[in-house]
């Protein structure tokens, strides 16, 4: 991990586990592809380890020059992490052929699956986690922006998950990783912080659209203090407004339609008859009453340690009122 802040990686595992998840920063060239994979598996099981070597050499045998050329592009200086899934047979062998080549070539012991132990272990590591919540709309993620630019460490687990949260947190956003995935590039981050200094974790529930935050983060995020951003509501519309109108319509309609049962019949109707006049100001208000009191009920009995009033929609000044309240009171 340390000389990959440097050096590329080469995951040569096929596209399906690189999908799955990955070393955050890693290229994917595979020996096998999903089918070619699947055929020598099933080749080693049902006949020999013999016949499925022999099989994968006639696979991979015209596909060399391409993996040298490709690798040499990755590596202009050639030196190349690669690594498969347990660090054997297929990091051992492109390896080899990368050395041949005349590339210096450092293989991970142990493999991916070696990466995803020390990652899941790494999270048991305590940190000096500050947890800054607020209901929706109060910008608290351009908020954690701007306590990184203060020199904050700051670990944004929206922007790993390419997810706002709510119902509507997909929108104007890239894929979701897998939850595996997520939790790599958690661990890229949470393993560089450090343990002197406090980080900023924006409070979210357990799952963040589809990707469930790792349950040893999850435990020191409900036992860190918790500072809120108190907004006034007219802000916070101007804000979603700003944020969401911009985007197509119809994801507004499926989203709404989504928190029908929570929003309850007469606002959800309301709503969508709002969405139909394009009075996007009125949509954020009905579904606001039902997070807010949503939001209300899962801060209950949280240690809440400093709230922070304001009637501007101001994230820069909001950051650098935090740390002063922070640094003075506490």
């Amino acid at each position: 991990m340390q000389k990959a802040q440097t050096l590329p990686v080469v995951d040569v595992r096929s596209p399906g586990e690189f999908l799955q998840g990955h070393i955050p920063g890693a290229v994917n060239i595979p020996l096998f592809s999903n089918d070619e994979r699947a055929q020598v598996g099933t080749t080693y099981k049902q006949v020999s380890q013999e016949e499925a070597l022999l099989q994968g050499l006639e696979l991979v045998g015209p596909k060399m020059a391409d993996f040298v050329r490709a690798s040499k592009i990755l590596a202009p200086k050639k030196e190349i992490l690669v690594h498969c899934w347990r660090g054997g047979m297929r990091s051992g062998s492109f390896g080899w052929l990368l050395e041949t080549a005349g590339m210096k070539v450092s293989t991970l012991v142990g493999g991916y699956k070696a990466f995803r132990k020390e990652a899941l272990t790494g999270f048991e590591t305590p940190r000096q986690v500050v947890v800054l919540g607020g209901k929706t709309g109060s910008g608290k993620t351009e908020i954690l922006h701007q306590l990184r630019e203060l020199g904050e460490q700051v670990i944004d687990l929206e922007g790993l998950a390419h997810h706002k949260g709510s119902s509507y947190g997909a929108i104007g956003q890239l894929p979701q990783p897998s939850t595996e995935h997520f939790e790599n590039r958690v661990f890229a981050q949470w393993r560089q912080l450090d343990p002197s200094r406090r980080v900023w974790i924006e409070d979210e529930s357990r799952t963040v659209g589809r990707c469930l935050i790792p349950e040893k983060i999850w435990e020191q995020m409900q036992n860190a203090p918790l500072i809120l951003v108190d907004m006034e509501k007219s802000v916070r519309i101007e804000r979603l407004v700003r944020e969401y109108a911009c985007f197509d319509i119809n994801l507004l309609y499926e989203a709404t339609d989504r928190i029908q049962k929570r929003l309850g019949g007469q606002h959800h109707k309301a709503a969508i008859a709002a969405l139909d006049q394009k009075d996007f100001a009125t949509v954020a208000d009905l579904t606001l009453t039902y997070y807010d009191k949503a939001y209300q009920h899962g801060v209950g009995q949280r240690k809440v340690i400093h709230v922070e009033e304001t009637s501007e929609d101001n994230p820069g000044k909001m950051a650098e009122r935090l740390v002063l309240g922070l640094t003075v009171n506490h």
